[in-house]
């Protein structure tokens, strides 16, 4: 299937966000007190990924990727952010809390073996090992907008696979109402996972309605610009859900379960009035500490390019996702 998406460059330059806002997310950590949190998030150098240097330089890893075959995606007129940016602006806690982090402390990182689990309310439970996540389906391209809560975006090339067709594969129970995610708990090759600096109690977890895991814009990624996913991408498999705010897309998964009620998230379980379970994209919505009405396109130009562009409802994917929420009071169900 292919998702082609159009009209996404015509939206208007307007509302101007202030650059506090790239690090607020983190201030919630050190003004809940975490131990440690403020001296970590004060720290800074020439290697920070801060908006700076994030425009003056570009990193190179030493993970191996591998080039993938795949569908390619419609070309359409959307700016796809440079990889080299894709790559080295990452939030991935596991591996430490600066963006900067992720980057740097998972090249290392082993993804051979691995396995993805597939249970709970299905009638069908299965495994995947490091070649299934390449094979069992057809890889396609989705070019998809990334929306971060801190109100940066990229534009993305994603490879991958539809969720539904897992689970569909997986064939779930009625009791199946919801899906419950979990990334890999491995302290020894993850050391944001050995702190308590990113206040997360790991494993990671977020989770979908099921009606929302069965959407066709519902993504498993495996590959981003033609290639197997970096590890600071989430490597091997990781979540796509372009109309959700950047970390209900998990990353580096080990387990899908399909359960009968709404499953724990990290972000809620952290802060539940800032992180809601849907966290679907709204500028209508305000974070408690900042504005979700623009935000600043990552592409090829400078910090203090003209970038700034609206937000859009469900991050301009509203004609496919709007009919989920039908009813609901999208400020109470944040």
């Amino acid at each position: 299937m292919l998702i082609k998406n159009k009209g996404i460059n015509h939206l208007t330059e307007a509302q101007v966000t202030d650059e506090s806002i790239y690090h607020q997310r983190r201030d919630v950590i050190k003004k809940m007190g975490f131990i440690g949190a403020g001296g970590l998030l004060a720290s800074s150098n020439a290697a920070n990924a801060n908006p700076f240097s994030l425009f003056s330089k570009e990193e190179k890893p030493l993970f191996e990727t591998k080039p993938l075959d795949f569908k390619a995606a419609v070309l359409d007129e959307q700016k796809r952010t440079p990889e080299a940016k894709v790559i080295s602006h990452n939030n991935f806690y596991e591996f430490g809390t600066k963006k900067s982090d992720p980057v740097e402390n998972a090249q290392h990182f082993q993804v051979k073996p691995w396995q993805l689990k597939i249970h709970g309310e299905v009638n069908k439970p299965f495994a995947l090992n490091y070649d299934d996540l390449y094979k069992q389906f057809a890889l396609e391209e989705r070019i998809y907008r990334l929306r971060c809560v801190e109100a940066w975006s990229m534009v993305i090339p994603w490879l991958g696979f539809s969720l539904a067709k897992l689970i569909k594969q997986a064939d779930p129970t009625s009791d199946a109402k919801y899906v419950a995610f979990e990334t890999l708990h491995d302290k020894e090759q993850m050391p944001g996972q050995r702190s308590r600096f990113g206040g997360i109690n790991y494993p990671y977890v977020e989770g979908l309605r099921i009606d929302e895991a069965m959407n066709p814009l519902s993504f498993l990624a495996v590959g981003l610009y033609g290639k197997t996913l970096p590890p600071q991408n989430g490597a091997p498999i990781r979540l796509v859900v372009p109309w959700k705010y950047g970390f209900k897309s998990i990353k580096s998964i080990v387990s899908i379960k399909l359960v009968k009620h709404q499953p724990p998230t990290s972000w809620n379980q952290l802060a539940p009035q800032e992180y809601g379970f849907y966290a679907n994209v709204n500028p209508d919505v305000s974070h408690p500490r900042w504005s979700q009405a623009s935000e600043r396109r990552i592409t090829s130009g400078g910090l203090f390019d003209r970038n700034r562009i609206a937000t859009l409802p469900f991050n301009g994917y509203g004609k496919d996702v709007a009919h989920l929420y039908k009813g609901m009071n999208l400020k109470k169900y944040f």
